[in-house]
């Protein structure tokens, strides 16, 4: 591992619903590439994009980036967004992370469907397959009000998938999610809508029952969002989440063991976001030489 790839967005304003790329050694300062504009520019569907994530593919080392298919900063609202949105991902490819395909569009959201947002994935060990996941609010039959709920399918390419099925639900809605692996156990870091704090849960499948990992530290976290986690040079875990409610940008944790729930919440002088502010991104570990390609690429 040579460093991170920070992938993200910036905000509402023009331009800040694009693909956005930040890059650190030690997964704590970042410095933001390409004078801090945008990398990549999605041209079709909503002409924007949020929450963008990378993922590996395990065989062949080519890279995917995923992303939810809208743009707030052309005017249409929350409502609209949430109720009448797209319900595609877009979605980049790159083997080097410099040379990038086109972006596609790939629908996945399921008929009837308000939005697909916050897509992320994650190699599934027992199907050799992508187990991809994303939020849609959608009215169950016999309901009154639409709600908001994790969908998931499987691709092999991230061009075709499985037919989409619920994947989880709360009583309240539930739009982000992450999931990583360790040791023999998914984890998966879910925004509560209830309170607006983040509830960590483990289970030996990706499909199969999770369990609720007690955290006072998540429990007591309001107002947060776009968790995401990754491993530090040293293998502790951290875990970053959007202070949306504050309008901070990102807060890290650490933990030696998710499966402990205790984590530690890094004082200001340890991380530095970089000059932009860093909204629901994705992380991905780099290999060697990917850092310095980056850097020689996009450096300022």
């Amino acid at each position: 591992m040579s460093g991170y790839l920070f992938v993200h967005f910036i905000g509402e304003e023009k331009d800040g619903e694009q693909i956005y790329f930040s890059v650190s050694k030690d997964g704590l300062h970042w410095n933001d590439l390409n004078h801090g504009t945008p990398v990549l520019r999605s041209e079709i569907g909503c002409k924007g994009v949020r929450d963008p994530f990378p993922v590996r593919d395990p065989g062949s080392g080519k890279v995917y980036l995923i992303a939810t298919d809208l743009r707030i900063e052309a005017g249409h609202g929350w409502d609209a967004a949430q109720y009448q949105g797209s319900r595609d991902l877009i979605v980049w490819e790159s083997e080097d992370l410099v040379h990038w395909s086109e972006a596609c569009a790939c629908t996945v959201g399921i008929e009837g469907a308000g939005c697909v947002w916050a897509p992320e994935a994650i190699y599934d060990r027992e199907k050799e397959a992508f187990f991809v996941f994303w939020a849609s609010m959608v009215k169950a039959e016999g309901e009154q009000e639409s709600k908001q709920r994790i969908y998931a399918s499987w691709t092999n390419d991230f061009q075709e998938y499985t037919p989409p099925f619920l994947y989880m639900e709360r009583n309240e809605h539930v739009i982000d999610t992450t999931i990583v692996e360790d040791n023999g156990w998914y984890y998966r870091i879910s925004k509560d809508e209830s309170n607006k704090c983040l509830i960590l849960e483990k289970s030996r499948s990706l499909t199969g029952d999770f369990r609720t990992i007690p955290s006072q530290t998540l429990e007591t976290l309001m107002g947060v969002e776009g968790p995401e986690a990754y491993r530090l040079p040293d293998q502790t875990w951290c875990l970053i989440a959007d202070q949306f409610a504050a309008g901070k940008g990102y807060l890290p944790m650490t933990t030696p063991d998710f499966a402990t729930g205790q984590l530690q919440i890094l004082p200001p002088e340890a991380y530095d976001l970089g000059k932009t502010k860093k909204r629901h991104g994705g992380v991905l570990p780099l290999l060697p030489g990917e850092y310095d390609r980056l850097a020689e690429t996009y450096g300022n």
